[in-house]
């Protein structure tokens, strides 16, 4: 998005690098109750947006089947790949191992799923959590000695005292400014007044000249402005009285995270012969690569393609490396694979 001032609605900006110059993308707000999803019986007993892992993934399942087999059948045949970021570490390996071990039902072609994609991904709290620390010590964040002191007197478990030793870095981007005014959970900003029934937003009430514009998550104040334009709700096909007002992040929904790990997901599609890519930054402390390398490692696949750079206009862009369950290395059955990037 393009930077605005009070009295303008944001302006998008074009990406040449968009991933649909290279495939049909979907983006699909998950679980209900976030984006513009809905549930019909929601304004009754709120029963419809109780939610959570299993749920949101069978909820995906359902959409995939119809949006593929009985809505857009010409589609069917091309690749299908499942991509997320972040929490969808926990969710994409279920929906992808979810699409290839389902039956079609009779008269019904199956999905044509190749694999998946995840950028950062939450995985296991053993491996994320213990992360952070040596992560921040090896970014420089911390000395020799903090780290030592670290490592004799904290848990490396106990999250309290990691979130205490790195609550004045911006997790997700240790070299981008900690912008807390700007911040997506701002209730000032996330709560707009209510006029006549219906929910608004005064520009004014943002104070946007507060906000640096060095923080990212300016963009996010701007996207509530945009979502929530009529003309953009008209243009996005939003059926009126359905999502009175866009949030970027709906505190208010109740959610149950009982998915606790996924590395069985991604142990049985990798084994079934899947592809995927986990790619991981180099300057996010939130899913650290640290835990990511870790993880990966706890799969015992075989490296068939060691660490080595990979190149951008013939300048490094980051490192990778691929590895293969042993039974894929040595027959001939269906390859298969988990690479790792790094940048």
């Amino acid at each position: 998005m393009a930077a605005m001032d009070d009295k303008e609605l944001p302006r998008l900006l074009y990406k040449p690098e968009s991933w649909t110059k290279r495939a049909s993308v979907i983006f699909l707000d998950s679980p209900v109750g976030t984006g513009f999803s809905y549930a019909a019986d929601a304004d009754t007993d709120g029963a419809g947006f109780r939610t959570g892992d299993t749920i949101a993934v069978r909820h995906i399942l359902s959409f995939l089947r119809k949006w593929l087999q009985e809505l857009h059948p010409d589609l069917l045949s091309n690749p299908l790949y499942i991509a997320g970021d972040s929490y969808s570490g926990m969710i994409v390996p279920a929906v992808a191992l979810g699409i290839a071990t389902s039956s079609p039902e009779p008269h019904q072609p199956s999905l044509n799923l190749k694999g998946y994609l995840l950028g950062n991904p939450v995985t296991d709290h053993n491996f994320d959590t213990p992360s952070k620390i040596p992560f921040a010590h090896g970014m420089g964040l911390i000395s020799d000695e903090l780290y030592e002191a670290y490592k004799k007197s904290c848990s490396i478990r106990d999250n309290t005292q990691q979130q205490s030793c790195v609550k004045d870095i911006y997790e997700n981007h240790i070299l981008e400014p900690h912008c807390t005014l700007a911040s997506p959970h701002n209730r000032r900003i996330d709560k707009p007044f209510t006029s006549g029934g219906r929910q608004m937003l005064q520009l004014q009430d943002l104070h946007l000249s507060e906000i640096s514009s060095e923080c990212r998550t300016t963009r996010y104040t701007m996207s509530r402005i945009w979502a929530n334009n009529d003309t953009v709700r008209e243009a996005l096909g939003i059926h009126q009285g359905t999502v009175p007002s866009w949030q970027r992040c709906n505190l208010d929904l109740p959610y149950t995270r009982d998915i606790k790990s996924s590395i069985r997901y991604h142990l049985d599609l990798t084994t079934r012969g899947y592809r995927s890519l986990i790619y991981s930054g180099d300057h996010d402390m939130s899913i650290p690569f640290i835990g990511t390398q870790a993880w990966i490692r706890s799969l015992n696949f075989s490296v068939v393609d060691e660490w080595r750079p990979w190149f951008v206009d013939g300048q490094v862009g980051g490192v990778h490396a691929k590895a293969m369950p042993c039974y894929a290395c040595k027959v001939g059955v269906r390859r298969s694979s988990l690479k790792m990037v790094y940048m």
